[in-house]
């Protein structure tokens, strides 16, 4: 996901610039009289905003489920699913339905009972080999029922750009950009997914996320990486799980446990749909509600109960890779609506965004002790979450010679009060960011959807520049003390074998 202060942020000095840039964008008026909302009867909520300077517009379909949702026996399931939802449905991705829906039942029933005599340790290897071919054979005649990326073909034949879907910690988005003209094509396709979707190709699809997990995460340094930080800084919290989750994990995932997942939560009362371009409130209005009206609302997504204990001391965790040395530093921090999440994204800016930050001129630049270093807020955004700092040592330093300089410009921050210059220099970046983010159909359409879900109201990203206008010098030096102690935060240190930390 992209960085915070990327989707939003506001600096202080320049609210007045922010609300301009913002009647700049959406026109006469500013963002918030802009926005027009409309709830459907099944709890599906719509944001749109009219732009009538090109003849498109960029659709964003946000459904408040992630991977912290997943229990113990479904972790994995939001991600497969997002790749599932592409295989079509009863009347997109089939040659003839009526005819594949028997070959997917017969499937389906040697898939489950072949994954259940592997989870038996006294299964008959003769057994499990003819199950093998047969579910083999089944998905080799099943070939001729696919169509395969039909969302994709039709989207594309009609002007459509950007088709694409991500999964998160906290929820998972469709969005494409069409011609204004095909606002009804682009509701009949994805309301069609929302009631009709086919999981075909399931088993298929699990081995095709198994050489996912194997590519970013057992092969890549940084994901490996980023993997033991998260399982080791949270130790209750349902974001210490991948995304993707684990191999047993995805092997064992069930096409029953998907298919329920799928129809208790991918559902109106779950979903925001922000559409921004050249449409009209009312006649868009009327035609979602044409496609979507009939969908049942679905089952609200449960809050996460579990709380994360606080730390009582620094984590360490050493990860031996053929690899450069790489380090990752994490501190717990709140999140979104607290005061001190709005404190941490004027510290992200001033520790670790771009080559002006402090950790860039100290560690790159004048001592040459790393090749990069970044910071940036994680896993997630709608639960208390992790500031994290990211660093590669420069040959011939070690990790340790980067984290004892990093640990000396955190002391810094929260001794030493940040000069009015920096906070300027600050805010005028995070001001440029957003506007640049702002101009794009798509970004002010993200940015709607992800508020809505994280914050449970779009009208964060408005209103947030009067907190952050009140955040003085004083405040991210207590801020900086209060978080940066070392019994809060958990270090991930990568080195090859035998390697100097």
């Amino acid at each position: 996901m992209l960085s915070k202060h990327c989707l939003l942020r506001g600096p202080a000095t320049l609210f007045t610039l922010f609300l301009l840039s913002l009647t700049t964008l959406a026109g006469a008026d500013t963002l918030a009289e802009k926005v027009r909302e409309h709830t459907f009867a099944n709890g599906l909520k719509l944001l749109l905003v009219e732009r009538s300077d090109a003849p498109t517009f960029t659709a964003y379909i946000t459904l408040g489920v992630g991977s912290v949702h997943e229990t113990s026996e479904t972790r994995g399931v939001a991600h497969l699913l997002e790749h599932m939802l592409f295989k079509g449905t009863t009347t997109l991705g089939t040659s003839d339905y009526a005819r594949e829906k028997p070959l997917l039942d017969e499937i389906e029933e040697v898939g489950v009972r072949l994954d259940a005599l592997k989870g038996r340790k006294d299964a008959n290897p003769e057994e499990l080999e003819t199950l093998r071919q047969r579910l083999g054979e089944l998905q080799e005649r099943h070939k001729a029922f696919v169509v395969k990326d039909e969302f994709s073909r039709i989207y594309a034949e009609n002007g459509g750009t950007g088709y694409n879907a991500f999964t998160g910690k906290d929820l998972t988005t469709y969005l494409v950009s069409l011609p204004a003209n095909k606002l009804e094509l682009w509701a009949a396709i994805e309301a069609d997914r929302m009631k009709n979707a086919v999981l075909r190709e399931f088993f298929t699809e699990r081995e095709v996320i198994q050489e996912e997990r194997r590519r970013s995460y057992d092969s890549d340094p940084r994901g490996m990486l980023y993997e033991h930080l998260l399982t080791t800084a949270f130790t209750a919290h349902p974001y210490r799980n991948p995304i993707i989750g684990w191999h047993s994990d995805i092997e064992n995932l069930s096409l029953e446990e998907t298919r329920d997942f799928l129809q208790r939560y991918y559902a109106p009362v779950n979903t925001v749909m922000a559409l921004v371009g050249d449409l009209d409130f009312d006649a868009t209005v009327a035609m979602i509600e044409r496609y979507f009206g009939d969908i049942p609302p679905g089952t609200p997504v449960p809050p996460v109960t579990a709380v994360e204990p606080p730390q009582r001391g620094e984590k360490r965790v050493s990860v031996v890779f053929d690899a450069e040395p790489s380090l990752l530093v994490g501190y717990h921090k709140p999140t979104l609506p607290e005061r001190e999440d709005y404190v941490f994204d004027l510290i992200d800016l001033i520790l670790g965004q771009g080559r002006t930050s402090r950790l860039y001129q100290s560690l790159v630049v004048e001592k040459q002790l790393a090749a990069d270093i970044s910071t940036s807020a994680a896993p997630g955004s709608r639960y208390p979450n992790l500031f994290v700092i990211s660093a590669t040592p420069r040959h011939p330093h070690t990790t340790a010679e980067v984290e004892e300089a990093i640990y000396a410009e955190l002391e810094r921050l929260a001794s030493e009060p940040v000069s009015a210059e920096e906070l300027t220099r600050s805010r005028n970046r995070l001001a440029t960011d957003r506007l640049r983010y702002l101009k794009t159909n798509s970004g002010l359409a993200r940015m709607l959807t992800y508020y809505q879900t994280i914050a449970g109201d779009w009208r964060y990203l408005v209103d947030y520049d009067e907190e952050v206008a009140s955040i003085g010098a004083e405040e991210i030096m207590e801020t900086a003390k209060r978080y940066f102690s070392p019994a809060n935060r958990t270090v991930a240190v990568l080195n090859k074998e035998g390697g100097q930390r």
